[in-house]
């Protein structure tokens, strides 16, 4: 299979675009991608501090990767950081992958634990609970990003969500007929106390991003959090998947669907201003934060 723009040997097909791509081309088009999507939304401006959200998976390493790549010439610091559950037997082989890339590329790496923040691994938080693990886990990672990116002095966090995450999520909504919750997917205005997050690799599949981190010599194999198959998620995942495979391009007709669904839902407003929770502090809707509140029933 020969590359669709030079002579050489392609290493990928893109089916969804025909195109079959060398590496130096795949590794352009990529690239290229990427930076398009960060101009189109106005992800970054000069002077910006970025907390990079590295978990030391194949998606986050290849973020930080590409965005040090990307950004090099322009006036911006990134800083990459880890968020420790508390995973026996799983997360501390993402650690080590997260420091090892963030030292090959000279970039600054916090770490921050639920032990330390919390109190509780995320092990102990779902011993004899009836709760699914992810939503423990979902919001006090969200929390822990939060809390450390303002430490930091961050005021944007980039996380690597690519498209199929994007796409599991929009569909996830539809199966749930939460259409609330599907608007609010959107993009947010800003709100006090919330630092902006923003996904660089939200229009790439992760098929690629794999293939990204390969070629360029970054891949970090890691295995699957013990947790994901009680998810939701992990169903969506393994239809959306088979329905790629009979179909190419399922899953940017998804998003593409949703963006529709937006534009059609563009003057009703569903995001509500932000009070501070009145234990943590941190933004919130109720008088407690969704952390606050889980945490309240661990120590009962």
């Amino acid at each position: 299979m020969i590359c669709s723009k030079c002579s050489e040997q392609a290493v990928v097909s893109l089916r969804y675009f025909g195109l079959h791509l060398c590496q130096a081309h795949f590794i352009e088009n990529f690239e290229r991608r990427v930076a398009e999507t960060i101009e189109k939304n106005g992800m970054f401006r000069d002077g910006d501090r970025i907390a990079v959200a590295v978990s030391g998976g194949k998606d986050s390493t290849a973020l930080l990767f590409c965005l040090h790549k990307i950004l090099a010439k322009r006036a911006v610091d990134l800083v990459a950081v880890t968020v420790d559950e508390g995973i026996a037997g799983y997360r501390d082989d993402t650690l080590k992958v997260a420091r090892e890339i963030a030292g090959r590329l000279g970039i600054e790496q916090q770490i921050v634990s639920f032990r330390e923040e919390y109190g509780f691994d995320l092990d102990e938080m779902v011993q004899g609970k009836d709760v699914a693990p992810c939503t423990f886990c979902g919001v006090f990672r969200k929390s822990a990003l939060n809390r450390m990116a303002k430490r930091l002095g961050a005021n944007k966090v980039a996380t690597g969500h690519n498209l199929d995450d994007e796409a599991q999520s929009v569909m996830m909504n539809y199966l749930k007929g939460d259409i609330e919750r599907l608007l609010r997917f959107r993009p947010r205005r800003e709100q006090p106390g919330l630092v902006p997050r923003v996904k660089p690799l939200q229009c790439i599949p992760e098929k690629e991003i794999a293939i990204y981190g390969m070629v360029n010599g970054v891949f970090a194999e890691s295995r699957e959090c013990p947790y994901a198959h009680l998810s939701l998620r992990a169903d969506v995942r393994y239809m959306m998947n088979g329905l790629e495979s009979l179909f190419p391009g399922t899953k940017q007709s998804t998003m593409q669907g949703f963006q529709k669904i937006v534009e059609m839902a563009r003057d009703k407003r569903v995001q509500i201003d932000l009070g501070a929770c009145r234990m943590c502090g941190e933004p919130c809707v109720k008088d407690l934060c969704k952390a606050c509140e889980l945490l309240c029933k661990l120590k009962e």
